[in-house]
């Protein structure tokens, strides 16, 4: 089994021993993302990167994971292949010879 099916097949056996699949629509599911997504940040706000607490950006960052894996889930997509796609499609937006070394958004390359 790879990690991700097993990652994936732990999260949705917590939820159903809960059942909790009634409350993880994909709206909500998405909200959930972006609330534990806040919750990282704040562990970095008003100080140093190298200041944040390492546990708590672990632990905020595996809830943010969790979720997201859900709603891959609910959607049938694969996650090493979304991403995969996701690193392609960047290359074309991002090439190497415009990107290499700036911040500055694909579309002011």
């Amino acid at each position: 089994m790879n990690d991700i099916k097993q990652i994936t097949d732990e999260l949705i056996k917590f939820r159903n021993e809960r059942d909790w699949e009634q409350f993880h629509n994909p709206k909500d599911l998405a909200l959930a993302i972006n609330i534990e997504s806040s919750e990282l940040l704040e562990e970095f706000l008003w100080k140093k990167a190298e200041e944040a607490k390492t546990e708590k950006v672990r632990e905020e960052l595996a809830d943010v994971f969790a979720y997201a894996f859900l709603l891959a889930e609910k959607y049938d997509f694969d996650i090493k292949e979304i991403v995969l796609d996701k690193i392609k499609k960047n290359g074309i937006k991002y090439p190497i010879e415009k990107a290499k070394g700036t911040a500055e958004k694909y579309n002011k390359l």
